[in-house]
């Protein structure tokens, strides 16, 4: 069985998803909520398991592989992003992927992924964004210092034990069960303004956007889908793999698919660029694709509705 931390969030579920696509059975683990979305539902017995889970409790981490035969490890859980104190939120995700990598070692898994972010780049100029580039010191949030370090814990203690790692530099993931109103960009407000019929506001905090904007996308069932073609490769070449699109996606191609297909939307970006936006990049995806044959099924123009009728049905 393949565990999945955070596995029922956003993209821990839809990798939980294409794990049982690709007939893997999954444990996932739960934090605040325990209820499966429907697409993980009405599996037959045993395929899906839902342990409860606070990954900073050592005891109940390792307690998992004494009822589950756990053959590898996606860790995609992370503290709140919003914690106040760096030190608090640094605390957290650093003692709940300890944690994990000691599970790792104690049940002898294959391989562990680690999800790291599009924001250790932060400082590389080369466009666009492969994983082989060299990344400077410096630390623009808490979540990107988090992730870069975690990389470097997650390959010595691999290295160390014996099992494979993988660290997820994940790009723009966006789509069911992410945050309708993400502080970090703007396609979600305006998508989910616009299906309840409310003003799409992009004032400050929240991300501005102009039409010639572009930004690094992937909808959340291609990235969960990487990963999980990631997890059962049978061979890897490296441990750090860029998942996304690929490609950038202009503003303009966003707001005219929410356009289409939200009848009386009406959304009007400012024309040009922000002229307070840094550099336009993205990921390069060409490792993802030779090792595991990876191509997005997701452009925006399918994404978006399909998207909007999870929005229509949910209350977030």
């Amino acid at each position: 069985m393949i565990l999945v931390i955070g596995g029922l969030g956003s993209i821990g579920s839809h990798t939980a998803r294409a794990l049982l696509d690709l007939g893997e059975s999954v444990v996932v683990t739960a934090h605040r909520s325990s209820e499966l979305p429907e697409y993980l539902a009405g599996e037959p017995g045993g395929r899906i398991v839902v342990e409860p889970l606070d990954t900073t409790d050592r005891d109940a981490v390792l307690d998992i592989g004494e009822r589950h035969e756990i053959t590898g490890i996606v860790h995609l859980a992370a503290a709140r992003h919003d914690l106040p104190d760096p030190i608090e939120y640094l605390r957290a995700d650093t003692s709940g992927l300890l944690n994990i990598l000691e599970a790792a070692r104690a049940w002898g898994v294959r391989r562990c992924a680690v999800a790291s972010t599009i924001a250790v780049y932060a400082g590389v100029d080369e466009v666009p964004w492969r994983e082989d580039a060299a990344l400077p010191v410096v630390a623009p949030h808490q979540i990107a210092v988090f992730k870069r370090t975690a990389e470097l814990f997650a390959a010595l203690a691999g290295d160390s034990a014996g099992f494979e790692t993988v660290s997820l530099r994940l790009g723009t993931i966006w789509g069911p069960l992410g945050l309708p109103d993400n502080p970090f960009f703007a396609l979600p407000r305006l998508l989910s303004a616009a299906v309840w019929g409310e003003d799409a506001d992009l004032t400050p905090p929240r991300p501005p956007a102009y039409a010639e904007d572009a930004t690094d996308l992937c909808y959340v069932k291609d990235c969960g889908r990487a990963i999980a073609l990631l997890m059962l490769a049978e061979h890897l070449n490296h441990r750090v793999y860029n998942v996304s699109s690929g490609r950038l996606v202009p503003y303009g191609e966003v707001v005219a698919a929410i356009n289409a297909t939200v009848p009386g939307a009406g959304i009007v970006l400012p024309a040009g660029r922000n002229p307070d936006r840094p550099a336009d990049n993205h990921l390069d995806i060409g490792r993802l694709r030779e090792d595991t044959g990876f191509r997005p099924e997701y452009d925006v123009e399918r994404a978006v509705p399909d998207y909007a009728d999870w929005l229509r049905g949910h209350d977030r």
